[in-house]
């Protein structure tokens, strides 16, 4: 029953930075634990960034003191501010929400986000 819909990826220059944005068709309180996972080509899915309910990050270490997450739940929108963007960040970036102490989980389509060297 929830949408979400990721938008601020594109085209940038090693070092520069970008904001995703994942926006949710429904309410996205303190029920949900969300994050970010990307995928390269080649390469597994990988989580990125995640942010519980109540505002718990975790961070995966290549993207730490880089990345920030964070949400506002009265909103029904979650963030990953990107900076210091390096090529290998080359990915589908998708937003994930999962109902806590469910398997019950949802996904957006992805947005590419593109770091030139």
């Amino acid at each position: 029953q929830v949408q979400l819909v990721e938008s601020g990826g594109g085209l940038v220059q090693a070092g520069g930075s970008l904001r995703l944005s994942c926006a949710a068709s429904g309410s996205i309180l303190d029920n949900y634990n969300m994050a970010w996972y990307r995928q390269a080509p080649g390469k597994q899915r990988e989580l990125v960034a995640a942010i519980t309910g109540g505002g718990i990050t975790n961070y995966a270490d290549s993207v730490k003191g880089r990345f920030t997450i964070s949400r506002d739940n009265a909103k029904n929108m979650m963030y990953l501010q990107m900076d210091s963007l390096k090529p290998e960040d080359t990915a589908v970036y998708y937003c994930t929400a999962a109902v806590v102490h469910t398997t019950t989980d949802y996904w957006g389509q992805g947005t590419q986000v593109t770091v030139s060297s």
